[in-house]
């Protein structure tokens, strides 16, 4: 079954915090995304400590779009964030690894999308999940990288069973493209909160979900 997970990019707390609580009880995870301005040329709230008083059932994933991840891992551990993915176009590659094993969180990688997928490929098996940018890196709102779709078979080729999260203009034509070549997680920001009705959009991914996954289920079967 594939998830959809809602993304956030903001430069002001409180609508991050807006946001997810309007996807509260619809999902069971958020993804927060941060950028520092050294990896990506935008910048977007990073203090970690104000999550401590989030009040939510959900979990929450931290998509660092820094250069060195190891300067705010810890801290958002701490404020209670269970799943972290740092870039492989990144600094400290192996010793975010290393670190998020010992704090004994879920570790992840994300790819970009001019990236090509050989830069991932000798990590696969210290990670737990990866992270595919279907756009560049920075901000929402971008065009769909066709190619995503690519480097998603490559990756599944390689592990048939690492979850693959993608992440950049995930709309429902979209979704079902990068579905149908294997990824498990759609993460969405543009398609969900600039929709009319959050939780409409939000069952229509799932719903494209279960189609896709069905059809490429199909497909494997009679391979």
């Amino acid at each position: 079954m594939v998830e959809v997970i809602p993304a956030i990019l903001e430069i002001d707390f409180p609508e991050i915090e807006k946001k997810v609580h309007m996807v509260e009880g619809l999902v069971n995870w958020v993804q927060i995304d941060i950028a520092d301005g050294t990896l990506v040329p935008n910048t977007t709230f990073i203090d970690p400590t104000s999550f401590t008083n989030l009040k939510t059932s959900i979990q929450l994933e931290l998509h660092m779009m820094v250069k060195d991840p190891l300067r705010y891992l810890v801290n958002f551990h701490k404020a209670g964030f269970k799943r972290f993915f740092a870039h492989v176009e990144g600094d400290f590659v192996a010793e975010y690894i290393e670190k998020c094993f010992q704090l004994g969180v879920e570790v992840g990688l994300a790819i970009d999308g001019p990236t090509d997928f050989e830069k991932i490929h000798k990590y696969m098996d210290d990670i737990d999940c990866i992270l595919v940018m279907a756009i560049q890196a920075g901000e929402s709102g971008r065009p769909f990288r066709e190619d995503t779709v690519e480097k998603i078979k490559k990756i599944r080729d390689v592990d048939f069973e690492i979850p693959i999260a993608v992440d950049g203009a995930m709309n429902d034509v979209n979704a079902a493209k990068v579905i149908s070549a294997g990824a498990t997680r759609i993460n969405s920001n543009s398609f969900i909160f600039s929709a009319t009705d959050v939780k409409m959009a939000i069952e229509k991914l799932k719903n494209i979900s279960v189609i896709a996954s069905e059809a490429k289920q199909s497909i494997d079967d009679s391979a």
